[in-house]
């Protein structure tokens, strides 16, 4: 039977290694490729207008490609449970394609989208290309439990062995068959609108350092796989967080919105390392892929994931609330150069290093602010274009030595880390014109600089720049003494700490009877 199909996009924003574009082709005699605009993921208060403007040029790339195939992107606005209906009716749908998505919310709105398929006879096809492996199948390799270490989810994966090749794009040969219909009507209906029909002002956008899209994240991995001898000695710690350049790949945001095949960049690494001395995970480019991959496997297995209430893993803090404070953070309001200037670049770039994540991680939480992780994890949701639910979450519980790390004791300064790879506080002054004329002495301190030399580099701290918002030597020793005090809290209720654990027992599947088992256990 020869089918209309809907090819629904969500992240996976490529052609190449899309198996379930793939799997739409077959007896396949009109294809409709569709991306829909949820309010729920895709709104103006929860996604930074960069992430936005990422989003759109990954569209436009995409529905670019697809036109050199005979077809087309169709981009409708609503919720999926509202959209589909009409879009069956319309096109006779029969079949419906998508790419596995592992998050809370998708789970549950691919089960509705899935029960609302069935109802109206129309074929549902789901395949996994988002992550390097079956997420579901590891947690059931470490016999249901959802590995808590990186060296047991390494243990485990070994076990599986690699991951699968990545599958080509499609070409005019696979598409032969299958035409797009479209009126002058849809190229209307359909097109993609601009940021300023979206409701934004695009008056006050920086310079686009990383545009989204396919054929940008193919370029850019052509580009750093031909640099053999950087690829092989990757260090992830030996990188700096404050480089006027980036210094590690920034492939980041094009895996995260599937601009970027992870299965395409592990085996692309994998000819880089051939036959040639390299570094090893956790620290190597490889390492980073599985880094994603386990904070994948703990945030399907773990319910609560991205909360500390109702996270069985999370150490339970009584962290403070001081809006005053978080907003100061949000805003580079600190006092600290260091702080502010890192704040600075993620709002205007929506990109920092992952060492400057960190220490702005650590100052917001257990180090300077003491302010719960789940509101610096909001902020980076919505500024970093390479946002991603569970990486976002994973790292921020790590970072406010909550889950995975417990060395709280080990508190990053808002002075010294930056001083160790610039000291002269280029970095400060690029993203601080307002400090450039202070010397290097005092760039990370201001508040030390005496009046005339405030008065020369023409900032007055209290005035012109903030005073520091607390005293670091001070507040950092008196939130150590916090956390140990929630640590023995925490162990005087449960006699073995989640960290001494192999992993946590699943307590449902995180989706029930989710679309074709079968199908999935052959991944």
């Amino acid at each position: 039977m020869a089918h209309s199909c809907i090819h629904w996009f969500r992240k996976g924003l490529r052609l190449h290694d899309n198996p379930a574009l793939i799997a739409a082709l077959k007896d396949c005699k009109e294809l409709y490729p569709v991306f829909i605009v949820d309010p729920h993921l895709y709104n103006k208060t929860s996604v930074g207008i960069n992430r936005w403007r990422f989003l759109m040029g990954s569209l436009k790339d995409l529905d670019c490609s697809l036109r050199k195939l005979n077809s087309r992107l169709f981009v409708v606005g609503g919720k999926p449970e509202d959209v589909f209906p009409e879009l069956f009716d319309k096109w006779k749908i029969t079949k419906l394609t998508y790419e596995y998505d592992t998050e809370p919310y998708s789970l549950s709105r691919d089960e509705t989208v899935t029960a609302l398929a069935k109802k109206l006879n129309v074929d549902v096809i789901c395949k996994i290309s988002h992550t390097l492996y079956n997420i579901e199948r590891v947690i059931q390799e470490n016999n249901g439990k959802t590995p808590l270490t990186y060296v047991r989810m390494q243990a485990i994966l070994k076990s599986i062995g690699p991951p699968k090749r990545p599958i080509p794009a499609p070409s005019m040969e696979d598409m032969k068959d299958a035409k797009t219909p479209h009126s002058k009507q849809d190229e209307k209906q359909y097109r993609l609108p601009t940021l300023e029909e979206l409701g934004h002002d695009t008056s006050d956008l920086f310079e686009e350092k990383f545009p989204g899209g396919e054929q940008e994240a193919l370029r850019r991995l052509d580009e750093h796989m031909q640099r053999t001898g950087w690829v092989c000695a990757f260090e992830k710690p030996q990188t700096s967080p404050n480089s006027l350049s980036p210094s590690t790949t920034v492939l980041s945001p094009y895996v995260t919105f599937g601009c970027l095949s992870a299965r395409t960049f592990w085996w692309r690494l994998t000819e880089v390392y051939q036959g040639k001395k390299h570094s090893d995970p956790p620290v190597s480019l490889h390492g980073q892929l599985l880094w994603r991959e386990f904070f994948y496997t703990a945030s399907l297995g773990i319910p609560n994931f991205n909360k500390m209430e109702g996270n069985s893993i999370c150490t339970q803090v009584d962290w403070d609330t001081n809006p005053e404070y978080l907003a100061a953070w949000r805003e580079a309001r600190t006092g600290f150069p260091f702080i502010d200037a890192i704040m600075t670049q993620l709002r205007q770039e929506g990109w920092i290093h992952h060492l400057a994540r960190h220490a702005v991680a650590c100052f917001l939480t257990r180090g300077d602010l003491y302010i719960n992780w789940e509101e610096g994890q909001k902020v980076f949701e919505e500024l970093l274009l390479d946002g991603d639910w569970a990486l976002n979450a994973g790292n921020w519980q790590w970072l406010s030595a909550s889950t995975f790390f417990h060395q709280f004791f080990r508190v990053y300064s808002p002075v010294a880390f930056g001083k160790k790879t610039d000291k002269n506080g280029d970095y400060i002054k690029k993203y601080l014109p307002l400090l450039k004329k202070f010397p290097a002495a005092y760039i990370y301190e201001p508040w030390k600089a005496p009046r005339s030399v405030q008065e020369a580099a023409g900032c007055i701290v209290g005035k012109d720049y903030p005073r520091p918002i607390v005293e670091h030597e001070v507040i950092s020793k008196k939130n150590i003494q916090r956390m140990k005090a929630a640590y023995a809290k925490r162990s005087a209720k449960a006699p073995e700490s989640p960290s001494k654990k192999q992993g946590v027992k699943r307590k449902q599947p995180s989706v029930s009877d989710m679309l074709k088992k079968k199908d999935k256990k052959k991944k």
